[in-house]
């Protein structure tokens, strides 16, 4: 008899074949809308680290490299930490599927207002990119989790099929808005129009926004594929409003407590040890079932941060690494520096496909989740330490650009085994009522990752190659004691999961 937590509705009693590869063909929908929303964030995080220290004679805002990092962290950060409030939205109120519409929305006119050339403009088009993104990256999840049972061996190569959509807007995205905002190319197209070269980020800030537009016409355009999940809760049913209020509040808080710890650290460490002490609670003290899937979601869940900690280096020390110190020419070929951030998404549309292939032709002889979470954090791990000998040798000039790739060809090994499988994870082992929520959670540890990155890279230094050689050394050593702690525990965790280990 079926879990009654994740009973198959009539629908799935048939599997629908109709889609990418075998898939539910509301995965072709989700799968382009969300290519086009991941163009858009990531054209627009290519540039953004590029043109806060930019001088402000060639167009950018003139920060510090701290500045620019704590702004970059808290960014995205809060663009991932709101993602715990949309997908409560979307449980009690909305849905999933009207909650990705409105985020959509909210997203696009963010990408536009910072096309405009202002200091308000900019720090508000952040904010509005940052609450659509809340609405829109949980509840999209979602409705690729509902178009599966949870026992369809297909799922986790559902997922990755998705991923590869999110990384093929991810490679052409800096490709475009790189060249826009960057290339010499374009200055001189601007010149000849009688406008202002200078001008030439927010042209790349605008394409983003093009692209954004286009996400939002494929999913509505194709909206009938998913209209059988994602729905609102039943007319008449009661509204937590009181409860919606307790969420935005804590988030906002946590947020503001989060941003405080650019200046207090000691908030931070409070905060990250708190999934910790959650850990022991759900899986040493309590003892029911719900409870141990609990604790299987926060080992995950600080496993995540250490993995997007690291990773989320390539909008920041990364970037920073590839403009200052990296040769950015192949043979006569000079390509602008934000052009590095298309590598991974490049390897990513290789891959994943051979990934979903290898995950289900192992069926239940793959590895268990928590494995597949210790690989991702050794890979990630090794492609810091390729960045050790990179950085001694910049004292001999700038270093070739092979360097960055087999940085970025390591990282997407990693990101293939933690990132779409933990999507996958977290809609298996949520309660069917918490769903949105969980993948909130989820996405916090993105979130934290992604501020404990921007903290980590305003100790970048590019004009010392010892400190930059430590810099990385750091981060390895810290990454390979959390993969060995995840492999010892890996038994542990499976029996945490029950049936769901998989």
């Amino acid at each position: 008899m079926p879990d009654p937590e994740f009973s198959v509705p009539a629908e799935f009693s048939a599997p629908d074949t109709r889609g990418l590869g075998g898939h539910p063909r509301g995965l072709t929908n989700l799968f382009f809308a969300e290519m086009w929303e991941r163009f858009s964030y990531y054209g627009m995080r290519a540039l953004l680290i590029l043109f806060m220290v930019a001088p402000i004679a060639t167009g950018g805002m003139g920060m510090d490299q701290k500045s620019a990092a704590q702004i970059y962290g808290n960014y995205t950060m809060a663009s991932y930490m709101v993602c715990i409030l949309g997908g409560y939205i979307a449980d009690n109120f909305i849905g999933a599927r009207r909650a990705v519409l409105i985020g959509g929305f909210i997203i696009t006119a963010g990408h536009y207002t910072l096309a405009l050339n202002s200091t308000a403009t900019f720090y508000g088009g952040l904010i509005l990119v940052a609450l659509g993104t809340g609405l829109l990256k949980p509840n999209i999840s979602t409705l690729v989790g509902g178009l599966y049972s949870s026992n369809d061996e297909r799922r986790d190569a559902g997922f990755s099929l998705f991923y590869m959509g999110i990384n093929l807007g991810a490679f052409a995205a800096p490709l475009v808005t790189g060249w826009l905002a960057q290339s010499e190319e374009f200055r001189t197209l601007l010149i000849g129009w009688g406008l202002d070269p200078a001008h030439s980020w927010h042209w790349g800030f605008g394409a983003a926004g093009v692209g954004m537009t286009a996400g939002m016409w494929v999913y509505i355009r194709r909206i009938d594929w998913i209209k059988h999940i994602g729905n609102p809760p039943a007319p008449g049913s009661h509204k937590p409003w009181a409860k919606l209020f307790f969420v935005a509040v804590g988030t906002l808080a946590l947020l503001g407590l989060m941003m405080l710890s650019d200046y207090e650290p000691r908030i931070a460490y409070i905060i990250y040890a708190i999934p910790v002490a959650g850990v022991i609670y759900f899986g040493i003290i309590l003892k029911d079932e719900d409870s141990r899937r609990l604790a299987a979601i926060l080992i995950f869940f600080i496993a995540a941060i250490v993995f997007w900690a690291v990773y989320e280096q390539a909008g920041s020390s990364l970037t920073l690494f590839a403009d200052e110190l990296t040769r950015n020419e192949i043979g006569s070929w000079k390509f602008p520096s934000s052009y590095f951030q298309s590598v991974n998404a490049i390897f990513i549309v290789a891959v994943a496909p051979i990934f979903a292939w290898l995950w289900i032709w192992l069926g239940h002889r793959q590895p268990s989740t928590p494995f597949k979470f210790a690989l991702g954090l050794g890979f990630m791990g090794l492609s810091f330490a390729l960045m050790m000998p990179a950085s001694q040798l910049t004292a001999a000039g700038r270093v070739s650009p092979w360097w960055l790739v087999g940085v970025y060809f390591l990282q997407t090994l990693g990101e293939m085994c933690l990132s779409p499988v933990g999507l996958s994870t977290m809609t298996k082992l949520a309660p069917a009522r918490l769903v949105g929520l969980v993948m909130g959670i989820w996405f916090l540890a993105m979130s934290l990752g992604n501020k404990l990155a921007g903290v980590i890279a305003e100790d970048f230094a590019s004009t010392n190659p010892q400190a930059l050689s430590n810099f990385f050394f750091q981060q390895t050593i810290v990454v390979a004691a959390a993969t060995l702690a995840l492999f010892l525990l890996t038994p542990w965790v499976r029996r945490l999961m029950g049936k769901h280990h998989h």
